[in-house]
């Protein structure tokens, strides 16, 4: 009986019936979550821009990286180049065409993972109408329950990427613009909210320089109780009261 029970055991940690760990939801935080992108500058230089505010979800199981899945949204109107014309060029009709193609989309198709911290991770970009597959280099930064309030669990990442402009038909002033664009991504994202979440998870973020906690205003100090009055014989010595002069 006792092999028998040793061998149901090993059977049953061994079955792929026995439920594994799942890959958990979590949302992408649009305002930790940013695009910086570097391009040729004639040669000169290397123009720096960022793009904020993405959104999208990720499925992610820090002990099996290979399960994990994302689908991230990429406004391109909230592209930065950090001079308004040149935002309003670079998101014109003959570059980006952010009227027209006003989001960009990442879906990840696999993921190689090659240690504990890292992995690369394939997926379809569809920016400016045209759908090319991507390979981000991605490094798992964090883990963890988040130190601020709600509290909420956290993952953060850093991934590089490369890709031509001209493979999404991005093609004008090649005089001008150079074809390698550079990406860094920088992401965070929060557990999504479940149904036993607990009440922590409900407190708003407070900054206390500004928004200090409230707290009982503390009573007036007592005044101490008049001591006993002056035995007789003891001259008074409260100063009496000057009478103002007669006008």
């Amino acid at each position: 009986m006792r092999a028998s029970g040793l061998l149901l055991a090993f059977l049953l940690s061994t079955s792929p019936l026995v439920a594994q760990a799942e890959a958990v939801r979590y949302e992408l935080d649009p305002v930790h979550t940013r695009v910086l992108f570097a391009v040729s500058h004639a040669g000169f230089s290397h123009a720096l821009g960022t793009v904020s505010g993405s959104t999208g979800e990720l499925w992610f199981d820090p002990d099996d990286w290979s399960s994990a899945r994302l689908q991230a949204s990429v406004p391109m109107t909230r592209l930065d180049l950090g001079d308004p014309k040149w935002n309003r060029a670079a998101l014109a009709k003959n570059l980006l065409d952010a009227d027209d193609h006003p989001v960009a989309t990442f879906v990840s198709t696999r993921v190689e993972p090659i240690d504990a911290t890292h992995a690369a991770v394939f997926g379809t970009l569809t920016l400016h109408g045209v759908s090319k597959e991507v390979k981000l280099d991605v490094t798992l930064n964090a883990a963890r329950r988040h130190p601020m309030p709600p509290f909420r669990r956290t993952v953060g990442f850093s991934a590089t990427a490369a890709l031509s402009r001209k493979d999404f038909s991005i093609d004008a002033w090649p005089s001008v613009i150079g074809d390698a664009v550079e990406l860094r991504i920088e992401a965070e994202a929060t557990r999504a909210r479940q149904p036993d979440d607990e009440p922590a998870d409900e407190i708003e973020a407070t900054d206390p320089a500004t928004n200090p906690v409230d707290t009982p205003t503390p009573p007036e100090a007592e005044q101490p109780p008049a001591g006993p009055p002056a035995p007789s014989g003891i001259p008074d010595t409260t100063v009496p009261a000057i009478p103002e002069p007669a006008p």
